[in-house]
């Protein structure tokens, strides 16, 4: 009889001929985060570059079906590499940030077709109702039509309240910027959101803890890479997908084919662009009077 506590999920155990137990971890195969923003066939200059239309949208959510994947929330993923449970076949995730207003009029038909789960991730202070704060680049959505998208199953989470690049700012912004985020959520939703999207995809050390902090329990980047467990639940990265994102390339994205190929310029533009925020901050800090 074995005594003992039973094997953790996402473990194997072997018996060798003296009956010696082995326990060996199996591996984790990586994930494919999908990133969208507005979905729309006229959508504003602004937003263009990282929009989609209704038509390849629909084309690309029917190959996810086709193939056999199986879309989950933020949440779901993040909680499965926690705890080493598993996950269904083919797991993808399909999010949206900002919060626009074609995510309701196309996104959410095309979704309730497949019986897909899916994330939003929405800057409260661009939402139109109370909190509106303007400069939205692009017509968003409403709260009414953020509880419809939640009440069909789409995980609501936090992308900041104004969208700004995270990194770049004082403690007490960050800290207001993150909180007051989720304090509005919870106020129209009735609970907190506990997934978060960097803005652009900047963070930070700083901007993790304060994000962890207030309560979340995992965020995404951007990072243009398939999502691994190794990452960590507050920097897991996600594949944009964009205006000029053909469904063949669509497919090697999602297969996991040829990505460093595809995204090669934005990784050096991003690392680029890391260095000269990071001087932006220190040379800010430098600056400040001593209290």
């Amino acid at each position: 009889m074995t005594t003992g506590h039973p094997d953790p999920p996402g473990s194997s155990v072997s018996v060798s001929g003296t009956g010696t137990r082995t326990r060996t971890r199996t591996t984790i195969p990586p994930v494919p985060i999908l990133m969208y923003h507005a979905v729309a066939r006229t959508p504003a200059p602004a937003t263009h570059g990282l929009s989609v239309t209704p038509e390849a949208f629909a084309e690309q959510m029917d190959l996810l079906g086709d193939r056999g994947f199986t879309p989950l929330t933020t949440a779901q993923l993040a909680a499965a590499w926690r705890s080493f449970g598993a996950l269904p076949r083919r797991p993808v995730l399909i999010t949206f940030d900002d919060g626009y207003e074609g995510v309701h009029r196309h996104a959410l038909p095309v979704l309730a077709k497949h019986g897909f789960a899916s994330t939003l991730f929405v800057s409260t202070g661009w939402l139109r109702g109370p909190d509106d704060c303007g400069g939205a680049p692009d017509t968003m959505l409403d709260w009414d039509q953020v509880r419809e998208i939640a009440a069909a199953g789409t995980e609501i989470g936090g992308h900041s309240h104004t969208h700004p690049q995270l990194d770049q700012l004082a403690d007490d912004q960050l800290t207001f910027e993150i909180r007051r985020c989720n304090e509005i959520i919870a106020g129209q939703l009735g609970a907190p959101p506990v997934s978060f999207a960097y803005p652009y995809g900047y963070s930070s050390r700083r901007v993790r803890r304060t994000v962890r902090d207030a309560g979340y329990g995992q965020s995404l980047a951007v990072g243009n890479a398939l999502a691994r467990r190794r990452q960590g639940p507050y920097a897991l990265e996600r594949l944009t997908v964009r205006r000029h994102t053909g469904i063949e390339e669509f497919e090697r994205l999602v297969e996991g084919r040829a990505i460093a190929r595809n995204f090669a310029r934005d990784r050096a533009l991003t690392k680029g662009y890391a260095l000269v925020r990071a001087g932006r901050r220190v040379f800010r800090t430098s600056r400040r009077p001593d209290l």
